[in-house]
């Protein structure tokens, strides 16, 4: 059996009277893949901005590798080292990247930072053969590049400081349909190379679907189902797991019945 290289147990964080997350754990072995999904307000992307430190938990404990993830590290060898344990790719990486610098600078610059005295340009030529875009692309500026290759940079950028975990929030979701394939089977090609572990945030189940081996399934901030993906989605025990099952169009959807049981739950 591989090691668990992210252990998630009894997190908790409130903003105000509202529960975020409510008591969430959950574990990721080495090159495993899990999805956490839910709607809109389910506490999933909460739950991941806890897990890499853009919030704190009021309650919970995160194990990488075996290791409690504290609080803030003191010193910038130590939050270099914390970074270095897991890396985020959001949604629109166009935000993320500076729009003068060039896909190779990017590399180098994150390179530099976390390894520094090396010789970077053999790993980052590497990395963009990693990604599937290669050396034509070094020169190029984000503004030159479409949106799938953007989020082709973002995780080169992200594979770059070798993680134990790598999130994907919403990471395909503003791609068009044969991008968002390109892309995930990307990730399903370096998980199978790197024994990354990746958690995947999504609304869609299709992406969870696709390429995770366990699923996890929030409603206001709570786990209310989490398995083997195949499972869940084939034998769905809640019935908020089965609302957002029946909630993807398909012939003969009908969205009025759909928010009606929505308002029953």
């Amino acid at each position: 059996m591989p090691e668990n290289v992210l252990e998630v147990t009894g997190l908790r964080r409130s903003f105000g009277a509202v529960r975020a997350v409510d008591e969430v754990s959950f574990t990721l072995p080495q090159g495993g893949s899990l999805g956490i999904v839910g709607e809109s307000g389910s506490g999933k992307t909460t739950t991941a901005r806890i897990v890499v430190g853009l919030e704190r938990a009021d309650e919970g404990e995160i194990l990488v590798r075996g290791r409690p993830r504290g609080g803030p590290p003191r010193g910038r060898t130590a939050r270099l080292a914390r970074a270095r344990e897991i890396q985020m790719v959001f949604q629109d990486p166009y935000l993320s990247l500076d729009p003068r610098t060039s896909v190779e600078a990017v590399l180098r610059e994150t390179l530099g930072l976390h390894f520094p005295g090396r010789d970077h340009t053999p790993r980052v030529r590497e990395l963009l053969d990693q990604v599937g875009l290669g050396t034509r692309a070094a020169d190029a500026l984000p503004r030159h590049l479409s949106g799938g290759q953007r989020q082709r940079v973002a995780i080169a950028r992200a594979l770059a400081v070798e993680p134990a975990v790598l999130i994907l929030d919403e990471a395909v979701a503003a791609l068009d349909v044969s991008v968002q394939a390109q892309i995930l089977n990307l990730l399903a090609d370096i998980r199978e190379q790197t024994g990354i572990g990746f958690l995947f945030i999504t609304h869609d189940l299709g992406v969870v679907r696709c390429v995770t081996d366990e699923i996890v399934v929030m409603r206001h901030g709570a786990v209310v189902e989490q398995g083997a993906t195949d499972e869940v989605l084939s034998s769905p025990r809640h019935p908020y797991t089965r609302l957002l099952l029946e909630s993807v169009p398909r012939p003969g959807w009908d969205p009025q019945a759909i928010a009606a049981a929505r308002r029953a739950l």
